[in-house]
């Protein structure tokens, strides 16, 4: 018997839409890329190349077939720019919104910059799917949102004040995203994810994440730094999930599941002290016992553990993680492999 998730592949397939996914050659929205154009699916791109990578935009050429790939068009310039928006949005039946300034630290130094590009971008891609009569609006939002909120696992319907800019422009997402349902009925579903990792996921630059950012360290045989004691916990969840998640949001019919904020995770709690040594296990055999990380001073504006309740999702959008930390880690070694140097 097949899954939800086959079963909306399957419809996909027989049934293509025009979708929209803005963040496109980031490392999110072009793993979206790849699976719609894998199904056939006709998709507009919008991205500015400021966290974005043209290559991602070239493997997933490379990866899908010569006529899928004819049906991707692309748009380089800035979500913050309504008439952009408007443009991008014109033909979408479905919009995935990806677009973002998607970090903690960068928030903190710059946070006019955080909040142009994850609120007024986000409020111009609303404005832009509400007068094209776009279906559906997907949005990533953020565990960050919960900020100080101390409760384990964490649920949708309780979060804490906000630890930095970028969760506040999260949760302004989140807010209007509502606003634009109660008066304007524009449909939305928001993407609380929680600690995405996977191909794609650049290592490189000072707000990289701590997966992309340690399998390169332990590839090039350089320090791990750990902030805090390692104790600190992370719910990780591969991109594929992800990337299910987004198609199960799409295409729910269920009217309960709409105007609804989600978890987006594995539901599963790891410290960065056992991520370390699986990461070393996985890269170095076993040698990994030799491997030892450096402790430094805990990051401002993070949290210091991280769960999530995903039976809100299984219930509602029929969300399963395929994809476990283990089994995404292995599946994801080969592409650093390949562009680790």
């Amino acid at each position: 018997m097949s899954t939800t998730y086959e079963q909306v592949q399957d419809e996909l397939r027989a049934t293509p839409r025009n979708w929209l996914i803005t963040g496109v050659a980031g490392f999110i929205g072009s793993h979206l890329l790849e699976k719609l154009l894998r199904l056939d699916q006709e998709v507009l791109g919008v991205d500015n190349f400021a966290s974005g990578h043209r290559k991602n935009l070239a493997e997933v050429q490379t990866a899908v077939k010569p006529v899928q790939w004819s049906r991707f068009k692309l748009i380089e310039g800035d979500i913050a720019d309504p008439e952009l928006c408007e443009r991008a949005c014109a033909r979408a039946s479905t919009v995935l919104h990806q677009a973002a300034l998607g970090s903690v630290p960068a928030s903190m130094i710059d946070p006019l910059a955080a909040h142009r590009s994850n609120v007024t971008g986000c409020l111009n891609v609303l404005m832009a799917a509400k007068q094209a009569g776009a279906a559906r609006v997907v949005f990533a939002s953020s565990s960050a949102v919960y900020g100080d909120d101390e409760q384990l696992p964490k649920v949708e319907a309780k979060i804490g004040n906000p630890l930095s800019p970028y969760a506040a422009t999260k949760w302004m997402d989140e807010v209007y995203a509502d606003v634009f349902a109660r008066a304007f009925g524009l449909q939305s579903i928001g993407l609380r994810y929680f600690n995405v990792f996977g191909p794609r996921q650049d290592p490189n630059g000072s707000y990289a994440a701590v997966i992309p950012k340690w399998i390169s360290a332990l590839l090039k045989h350089e320090p791990v730094y750990i902030n805090g004691d390692g104790q600190t916990t992370r719910d990780f969840c591969h991109v594929e999930n992800v990337v299910q998640a987004n198609l199960l949001a799409a295409t729910t019919s269920d009217p309960e599941a709409v105007n609804q904020v989600y978890n987006v995770a594995l539901g599963q709690r790891t410290t960065l002290n056992d991520l370390f040594y699986t990461l070393c296990e996985i890269i170095h055999g076993p040698e990994a016992a030799r491997e030892k990380p450096i402790y430094r001073e805990f990051r401002a504006g993070d949290i210091a553990h991280s769960l999530a309740d995903i039976s809100k999702a299984r219930k509602h959008l029929v969300f399963e993680p395929t994809q476990r930390l283990d089994s995404g880690l292995r599946l994801s070694m080969d592409w650093y492999r390949r562009n680790i140097s």
